[in-house]
């Protein structure tokens, strides 16, 4: 049986990555040609003439007379944890198919579980609002899931304890190309047609189950088609690759992250989204990343609410 090309596919070594971004003053450039690919750009005054602190890495514009950093105004902004370690969590998080989780995380970069579990959250939101400006388009498969609902009680839809999302994949010659995992509010109507009309683009072709509330694709201008599966999970090959994603998304959340607190839910999701959506060519999936980060403003520790539950697992 052939190999899938994809999933055979040579990463970022530990050696290529060392050599690329082993060093603080490495990593350092990295962010600054990143941030400012013609040449330093004063965020006060736009000059382009500096002089430039090498013991303390900061940029002073001639103009304006401003000190900043290459970090300042990114997701770096007033980290205390040093580039290289950022560099080190954004490798092990895009090469990882599974995700990992915060307290192996912990241990790879030699940092208190608090530290790495806030490095990943705000990792994770650059990737959830870099997913947010891409759209699904032609034939596109979708599916309502789950996750959470560890508790006793009633099972399946309406559950409590839930975070319900949407799986959308999109299809070319009945392989999947991108996919979607979206928190939203709950299974009606109204709020796929407004999960629609934002994620996908305008007469693509969707196919769902007989869920009454997937009838909000065609209000949002899609194609819509409803084949009936009855109970459970839509079987067949119509709905091979969003079963597919599902299974892969809740198998890594049970064996790699433990669990996942609702509210967060959506950041860990999109780190899933992300990771698959840029298979294809894994060597470049770190400087992708830190790219992005050098463009979303800073995430304080209050905006990512950290508030976790008492009985919630740490691994994530």
């Amino acid at each position: 049986m052939a190999r899938n090309a994809v999933q055979f596919q040579k990463g970022l070594s530990m050696a290529e990555f060392l050599r690329l971004y082993g060093t603080e003053d490495q990593c350092h450039a990295a962010v600054a040609a990143m941030r400012w690919p013609g040449g330093f750009v004063c965020p006060r005054c736009a000059g382009s003439v500096y002089s430039y602190c090498g013991p303390k890495r900061l940029f002073q514009c001639t103009a304006c007379r401003l000190q900043t950093s290459a970090r300042a105004g990114t997701i770096f902004h007033k980290s205390r944890t040093p580039l290289v370690k950022w560099f080190l969590a954004m490798h092990l998080m895009t090469s990882a198919k599974n995700d990992i989780a915060a307290l192996e995380l912990a241990r790879q970069l030699d940092v208190k579980w608090d530290t790495a579990w806030l490095i990943k959250q705000k990792l994770m939101e650059v990737m959830k609002q870099r997913n947010s400006i891409y759209k699904l388009a032609g034939d596109v498969q979708v599916d309502d899931a789950y996750q959470g609902g560890e508790k006793a009680g009633k099972r399946g839809r309406g559950a409590a304890n839930k975070t319900p999302f949407v799986v959308a994949v999109e299809t070319r010659d009945g392989r999947p190309i991108y996919t979607q995992l979206r928190c939203i509010a709950a299974f009606t109507k109204e709020a796929i047609k407004d999960y629609a009309l934002r994620n996908i683009e305008p007469g693509s072709r969707v196919l769902s189950d007989g869920l009454g509330c997937f009838n909000g694709f065609a209000d949002a201008g899609m194609k819509h088609t409803a084949k009936i599966t009855g109970g459970g999970r839509p079987e067949g090959s119509d709905f091979k690759w969003v079963n597919t994603g599902v299974s892969n998304v809740k198998g890594a959340i049970t064996g790699t992250l433990r669990s996942c607190d609702p509210q967060h839910a959506p950041r860990y999701l999109a780190a899933f989204e992300w990771r698959y959506n840029r298979r294809f060519e894994l060597p470049k999936n770190l400087e992708r990343l830190a790219r992005v980060a050098t463009t979303i403003a800073p995430q304080p520790r209050k905006s990512i609410a950290e508030i976790r539950s008492s009985t919630a697992d740490t691994s994530g």
